[in-house]
This record gives structure tokens, C-alpha cells and sequence, in this order.
């Protein structure tokens, strides 16, 4: 019967030997479960969860076919029959809860990206973001690794897959193999591009001799590198064709390597921006075509489908976020799900710091066997102060447990810092948590006070068995001479508009918050997270011409903004490097291109009507500005604190109550969602 909101995403799809029950796939993620103690039992109970939300066929995160593919000694190989066993507690799980779900592993091997000695690559050239430069394979060894491939496939089979991915992009070993930017040789393996993509055929096509018809063998190919002497349009068409020839089931096409200083993840990055290079490549194959990037909510991906830009949406992050994704979609409970909005800060931050991978607005990700929210023995009468992302969280779950929850918000919208968030260009993702949160809170029958500053004789005699304080944080006012002059602002007047900010600011502070006030007034037109011209224009990609790598040539075209701008900081490292690991890069680049000029290392010593004054090494400066905007921090609000507990009513602190050092909704939302499965 074909689903009357989304007929696309909800048909299934014929591989010949076999079919997939709808056209959602869970894309690769590496967790960090893989290496964890009984991590194969967590990562049964992780990808478990996400085969009973509904997903038609998971992918794994990446597993080394040897040791030297490893990223670094110790992470998850598969190489024997020993390690075999220890997956089929995964395969078993998913099968046993989801028949009808097929789950394939991802062969994963990282060339010259690892961090080790032993890494290996085409040629020796060392990566931008690898410490070590990679041994030369030879001739023998170049059929070893081949040979791996093949011997780590047979053994997924083994151990209950129902196919494996082999990652041929993003960087990794076999798309070293295939650019000039990295392959130097000489011989067989180099030169002309038919030797250059010898390596990826050669791993194919004795993978499906090795491994039978009636195996799924996806092959991700690196569809655009977003580097200058990446592949042309040509070429990858060339080895498209041939990997289809040579027996793969499935192309899975991929964007960016992992050196590229093109943002595909974040989210500034429009919805679906990639699926129309897929959709090209659709069109000169016979075997279907996965998409991936940015697709986070049913819609999206029903549009992409439905305009032939793929037979296959690939949802790896919002898999994280909501593992009932496809239910509700299925359902028509889409206003449900728990959108991911591409921060990146609790899953590819981590993954690139050896850290737990897990989700800013789902802690539970990962943490499926420690982190569940039971229902109560016995309901508590529960009092939340405070209706931002900390409070918002705490509510409903601990409302979804059976607890009787009251969250009072003093002014007239819940979200608290998410509404300033969502101003900022390119965070328009926001108002997707909002809108969650506010069905959660109607759904788990929170009861929500608007426009209400409950005081401590209120709580207290409301007879509420705990109080949870998520009342925030408050700008912090630094200690300089003139800090009260008429040029002087908040940030919260800038974001929300209060004041009228000049044409020449200065920004005192460069955290998280300091970077959003300076892409804010810099800021002129469209947001590029709305807009794939503007985006592709930013950053210097040409989607309708693709040249060789859909960058060579293309020069970014960034609309500078009509003021000056300062951007300040006191500690001497450089700005920016305290922000996200995969995207704090992202906003810096653009503020450069902007004409932002960045300081670090600065004594801050009066302002006045000639404007800021500062002292850089030994050297006294006058920035000639008309506004300060600050952005120096925040201090906890505990007002409700003291009188509370002296009338012995047991009291939490979460998020900026709690801790206030830099906006933190990771740490807010985490904290909150444990002890609401405590309490």
C-alpha cells in the first residue's frame, strides 16, 4: 500500500536477490562502541534501537580490513574468525528484532589519515591532518591489502551481515589511490587515471568473486572532493560505470575529504545541497544510487526521492537524534522526531577526539544500555524553573517516567537561549528542537506556566516534592574603565536587537557566543543555509559545471560586511580555538573572508568617546569604534537557590544554573536527561 504522505520514502526496493523495505538507510558513523569494554553488546543495543525505529538497511561505522588501516593501534579490525564472533552479537540483535532490516559493515581503511608508523599510501605524501608520512606500498604489498579487503568481506558474511560498504572516498586509502593529489606513481597503480582506479576495481570485483551474487556490496564513492585537483566530472562517471560493472550492488555517493576546506556536515550547509551531483550521476547508472548529507527530516527526503536525485536517502546523524525516525514519519508523527541539527558537537567532535560518540539533543545515543528513562515506582511532584534546553529536557523525561512536572518560564516562549540561537544565520536549525520540545511537553503533559517568575515562596508552598533550577545564566560585565558608556552593549541587545549597533565594533570576547554576534553583524542577504547558490558561492563550489573536484578554479565569492568589526580575546592562543573541532574552522574562514579582523592576546583598558583602548604585547592601540558589543562570559542565575533549601525543600542545579562558563546546550540537555532518569 503506498504511503499516502510519503509514497517514495516508504516503497520498497528490489536488489534482484533481495529487497529493501523502504528506501532509508542508516549511514556510517564510527561511535567508539567498537573498542569499548562489552561495546559489541552496547552496539547491538544501539543499532538494535535504530532497526526497531523503522530504518530500512544500517550501515556500520568503519572497520579496518588490517592493522595498518587502523586510524589508530587498538581500534576495531576485522581480520579473523575470533573477531567474526564477536559481530554477529550485533547481526543476531538486528535480525532477531527487525528481520526485515538488512545491516552491512563498513570496510574502513585510512591510508595516510592514521596515526601510527605503519600507515601506508600510494605515494609518500604526508596528509595536512596526520602527523606521520605514509610508507610507499609496493607492488606485493598493494595485492596484501587488496587481499584484506577481500578476507575482512568473507568474514562479515560470516559473521551475519547481509553486505559490506567499502568506503572509497573521504580521503581514505583507495581514494588515494585515485587523484593526482595524492598518488605520485609511476607505475601500474599510477599515471593514467585507468591505472589510478585499479586499486577500487581490483578490491570490488574480488570481493564479489569471493563473497557470491546474493551479498550486498556497496561501494561509496567520492562523488566530489571539494578538492583543486580532485577528480573531474569524467572521471568519476568512468569509475562509476566500471565499479558497477565489476559487481557492486549499490553506489553510495560521498562529498569531501576530510582535509577539504568546504563545510558538507555543518549547519550552515543547506538541506540536501549534494543530492543534485547524486542525481547526475544517477543518470549514467543502472544500479541504484544512495545520497547523503543534510537530509534530516522526512520531507527533505521524500523531495530528494521523489525528484529522482537518488533511489536511497542515507540519515546518519538524525539517526542518532531520533532512532524512531522512520515510525514517525511511517506514522504520520513527523512533528515528533527529534531533529538533528547539524552541530556536530557531540558526535563528529567526538569521533575526531578518540571520545564516546553520542548526540546533542539525545544524549541517549550510544548510551542505550545505561541511559533509559523507566517508569517511576512512585510519581514525585516536580517543580522545573526555567524553560530552556536544560529545563525543557529535564521536563519531559522525567514527565515521560510518570512524574507530575510543572516548568514555569518567566517570559512568554520556551527555549531560552535556543531563541537566540535561532537568530543567528546559518543556526535556523534551531527552531526544529524548539518545535520537538514543545510537542514533547504537550505530549508527556508537562504543565507549562508562560510568562511566569515564580519566586521561592511560591515553590515552597506549592508543596512540590523537588525543585530543579534551570534558570540560566546572565551576561557577565567585565571590570574596565568606562565599561558603562553609551556605546556599550550586551549581546543580547545586539542579537535580539535592542540596540542599534554601529559601524564600527568592537566584539569583547571570542567564544562560541562572540563568533555568532560577529557572522551576525556581518551578515547581508539570505542566510546560506537557505540558499545553495549563496552557499556554493561562499565557499567556492560549482555544482552546475563541476570541475575537477567541483572547486578547481572557483573562487569563493563572500559579501563583506558594511561595518568594521573586531573580534577580541584576552588569552593568547589563537581565536576561534575553542570551538567545534569539525566546524569551528567553518565560521572562522568565513569571518575572514568578511574582513573580520581577529585579535588575541589583548589588555582592555578604557572606552571612551574615541572608542576602545588596548594594550596588545607592549603596544597601545585605539580601535576607533561606536559600539562595544560584550560577549565576556556568562554567571549562573541561583537566586531561588538559598531560600529554598533554608525551607529544606531538596533542590537540582542543571545547565547554566550550574555552570555557567560558556553556553553549553551538550552539556545542559546531557546533564538534565540523567537526572530525570534518576529522580
Amino acid at each position: 500500500m503506498t504511503h499516502p504522505v510519503f509514497p517514495n520514502l516508504f516503497s520498497p526496493l528490489d536488489l534482484g536477490f533481495t529487497r529493501l523495505k523502504n528506501r532509508v538507510l542508516m549511514g556510517s558513523m564510527h561511535t567508539m562502541l567498537e573498542e569499548m569494554p562489552n561495546g559489541f553488546e552496547k552496539m547491538a543495543a544501539y543499532y538494535g534501537e535504530r532497526a526497531a525505529g523503522g530504518v530500512g538497511m544500517i550501515i556500520t561505522g568503519g572497520i579496518s580490513p588490517n592493522e595498518v588501516g587502523l586510524p589508530t593501534p587498538g581500534l576495531a579490525k576485522l581480520s579473523t574468525p575470533e573477531e567474526a564472533a564477536h559481530h554477529r552479537i550485533v547481526t543476531e540483535r538486528v535480525h532477531a528484532i527487525a528481520p526485515d532490516c538488512k545491516i552491512c559493515m563498513q570496510i574502513l581503511h585510512v591510508g595516510r589519515y592514521a596515526y601510527h608508523p605503519n600507515l601506508v599510501a600510494p605515494s609518500p605524501i604526508k596528509a595536512r591532518i596526520s602527523p606521520c608520512v605514509p610508507n610507499e606500498l609496493t607492488e606485493e604489498q598493494i595485492w596484501e591489502q587488496i587481499g584484506d579487503f577481500v578476507n575482512c568481506a568473507l568474514l562479515a558474511k560470516e559473521a551475519g551481515y547481509d553486505g559490506v560498504e567499502v568506503i572509497g572516498s573521504a580521503g581514505y586509502l583507495i581514494s588515494e589511490f585515485l587523484v593526482t593529489h595524492t598518488n605520485h606513481r609511476t607505475d601500474a597503480w599510477g599515471g593514467h587515471y585507468e591505472n589510478r582506479m585499479r586499486f577500487a576495481l581490483e578490491v570490488i570485483t574480488r570481493i564479489r568473486q569471493a563473497v557470491g551474487p546474493n551479498f550486498i556490496l556497496v561501494y561509496r564513492i567520492a562523488a566530489m572532493e571539494l578538492l583543486e585537483n580532485g577528480s573531474s566530472w569524467d572521471e568519476v562517471v568512468t569509475l562509476a560505470k566500471a565499479i558497477e560493472k565489476a559487481g557492486a550492488t549499490i553506489i553510495s555517493t560521498h562529498f569531501t575529504w576530510h582535509e577539504a576546506r568546504v563545510p558538507t556536515l555543518a549547519t550552515m550547509v543547506p538541506r540536501a545541497a549534494f543530492t543534485g551531483v547524486t542525481a547526475r550521476l544517477r543518470k549514467e547508472l543502472n544500479i541504484p544510487v544512495i545520497t547523503s548529507n543534510r537530509i534530516n527530516m522526512p520531507d527533505v527526503a521524500e523531495q530528494v526521492l521523489a525528484e529522482g536525485r537518488a533511489d536511497i536517502v542515507s540519515l546518519a546523524r538524525p539517526m542518532l537524534a531520533d532512532p524512531e525516525f522512520v515510525n514517525k514519519a511511517r506514522d504520520n508523527r513527523f512533528d515528533e522526531i527529534n531533529t538533528c541539527i547539524a552541530c556536530n558537537q557531540a558526535c563528529l567532535d567526538h569521533a575526531f577526539s578518540g571520545k564516546l560518540t553520542t548526540c546533542l539533543v539525545n544524549p541517549r545515543a550510544c548510551y542505550e544500555t545505561e541511559l533509559n528513562f523507566l517508569p517511576v515506582a512512585q510519581a514525585k511532584k516536580i517543580a522545573v524553573v526555567g524553560a530552556g534546553p536544560a529545563g525543557m529536557a529535564f521536563a519531559i523525561n522525567a514527565a515521560g517516567r510518570g512524574h507530575q512536572v510543572t516548568l514555569f518560564e518567566s517570559s512568554d516562549r520556551i527555549g531560552g537561549q535556543f531563541n537566540i540561537a535561532k537568530r543567528i544565520p546559518g543556526k535556523e536549525e534551531f527552531n526544529e528542537t524548539l518545535r520537538y520540545y514543545g510537542r514533547q511537553i504537550e505530549l508527556t503533559g508537562v504543565q507549562l506556566k508562560l510568562n511566569q517568575r515564580v519566586t521561592a515562596q511560591e515553590l515552597i508552598a506549592g508543596g512540590f516534592d523537588e525543585v530543579v533550577l534551570a534558570t540560566g545564566v546572565a551576561p557577565r560585565t567585565p571590570d574596565i574603565a568606562g565599561i558603562d558608556h553609551p556605546m556599550v552593549m550586551g549581546y543580547l541587545d545586539a542579537i535580539l536587537g535592542r540596540k542599534k549597533v554601529g559601524k564600527a565594533v568592537a566584539i569583547i570576547g571570542a567564544g562560541g557566543i562572540g563568533f555568532d554576534v560577529a557572522e551576525l553583524i556581518s551578515h547581508k542577504g539570505v542566510s546560506s543555509a537557505l540558499s545553495l547558490e549563496k552557499f556554493g558561492a561562499e565557499w567556492g563550489v560549482d555544482f552546475n559545471n563541476h570541475p575537477r573536484g567541483g572547486v578547481a578554479g572557483v573562487e569563493p565569492q563572500v559579501e563583506k560586511a558594511d561595518r568594521d568589526i573586531w573580534l577580541l580575546q584576552r588569552k593568547s592562543t589563537p581565536v576561534g580555538a575553542g570551538l567545534g573541532r569539525t566546524t569551528g574552522w567553518t565560521h572562522k574562514i568565513l569571518l575572514e573572508r568578511k574582513d573580520v579582523r581577529m585579535m588575541n592576546g589583548v589588555e582592555y583598558q578604557r572606552i571612551d568617546d574615541a572608542g576602545l583602548h588596548i594594550l596588545v604585547g607592549n603596544q597601545s592601540i585605539t580601535l576607533p569604534v561606536d559600539t562595544v558589543i560584550l560577549c565576556a562570559g556568562q554567571e549562573p542565575l541561583r537566586e531561588l537557590q538559598a531560600d529554598l533549601e533554608a525551607a529544606n525543600v531538596k533542590v537540582h542545579l542543571i545547565g547554566g544554573a550550574d555552570v555557567a562558563a560558556e553556553l553549553d546546550a551538550k552539556r545542559a540537555i546531557n546533564q538534565a536527561s540523567w537526572l530525570a532518569a534518576a529522580i
